[in-house]
């Protein structure tokens, strides 16, 4: 005989969200309110108006229904399945749900292409940084940083080169060279030196970077970089630190998408960045920004040139788009 009580879905999650309201976050019990939801409404087209019903089977239908129906990606699927499970460990102490019923919730594996997909940053991950950025730290160091390589798709050490006699202002661009006897080579050696075209709008916020925040001090080579920090040139680490730190999704007033409350994850509270799974690395900036590129049909050569990468390489290393995408972009490219 069944010991199980009879309890609607949209009922269970009621008693779920009440059970965690004191102990997480507003921002996290919203996104636990939005996940579940889905599940219930699953489960109304389904038939399933009693959760002692549940079974490892109906799991693995919601499963392939949210990554097929709703073509959510590996990452982003793995973390509204992990709210699922926690659901589910709450429904079994209320006698809701067998005991082993979360263990049947299956958890896709990111990795192989797609993981290279899910860590690249996102093209609206990007915008929704920039504009935080643009509104509440216009001009810092951060937002020029984040702009070149957004933008430019230039790489860290191309943007620790950059002096301000690289820059020209009235001409919108940066020069970038490769100077190795002072610390600041650039990958491809003199291979990799190349003018950048700015646009006005980039040129206004470097503008209003050098002649407000940034501090005006010299390397240990009597060079003036455009990038600074109270020693000098920023280091390589200290750049990476800096996008480590704004690509924290809380940082920017964004809810945590992996079912963290923010006041109580170390990676937000002094710990170290990295322990996010959201965050980023510039190298990660530079694949978003020349995906985004290529999305909008600039043409291959021009990203190619200007990003300073062989179009082999960008093809096998770089070039996010599916199959799909590059076929939309050559039938429109054909025919429109």
């Amino acid at each position: 005989m069944s010991s199980l009580d009879p309890l609607e879905p949209e009922a269970a999650v009621d008693l779920y969200l009440d059970h965690r309201r004191d102990e997480v976050s507003e921002e996290t019990l919203s996104s636990h309110r939005y996940r579940l939801g889905a599940f219930v409404d699953w489960c109304e087209e389904e038939g399933i108006y009693n959760m002692n019903d549940v079974s490892g089977r109906d799991l693995h239908a919601y499963r392939v229904y949210r990554r097929t129906e709703h073509e959510l990606r590996p990452m982003t699927l793995q973390g509204q399945l992990s709210t699922l499970r926690v659901f589910l460990r709450f429904c079994a102490s209320i006698d809701a749900v067998e005991d082993d019923t979360a263990s049947k919730v299956l958890l896709p594996t990111v990795r192989g292409e797609d993981q290279a997909r899910e860590t690249l940053l996102a093209e609206d991950r990007a915008e929704e940084i920039l504009e935080y950025l643009q509104k509440f730290h216009y001009g810092s160091r951060a937002h020029v940083l984040f702009c070149l390589f957004w933008y430019t798709g230039m790489r860290t050490g191309g943007a620790r080169a950059i002096d301000l006699d690289d820059y020209d202002s009235d001409d919108n661009a940066i020069e970038l060279v490769h100077r190795p006897e002072e610390d600041t080579p650039l990958k491809n050696g003199t291979g990799g030196e190349r003018f950048i075209a700015l646009s006005p709008g980039l040129t206004e916020i470097l503008d209003d970077y050098i002649t407000g925040p940034r501090i005006d001090i010299e390397d240990e080579y009597g060079r003036e970089p455009l990038l600074t920090t109270t020693r000098g040139r920023p280091a390589t680490g200290t750049i990476r630190d800096i996008v480590y730190h704004w690509t924290r999704p809380c940082y920017i007033g964004r809810e945590c998408p992996h079912d963290r409350d923010p006041d109580e994850c170390d990676a937000a509270n002094g710990g170290a960045p990295t322990g996010c799974p959201s965050v980023r690395s510039p190298h990660d900036i530079r694949s978003g920004a020349i995906t985004s590129h290529l999305l909008e049909d600039v043409p291959v050569e021009v990203v190619s040139d200007r990003m300073d990468v062989s179009q082999d390489v960008l093809d096998r290393h770089y070039d996010r788009r599916t199959e799909r995408e590059k076929m939309e972009q050559r039938r429109e490219y054909l025919w429109d």
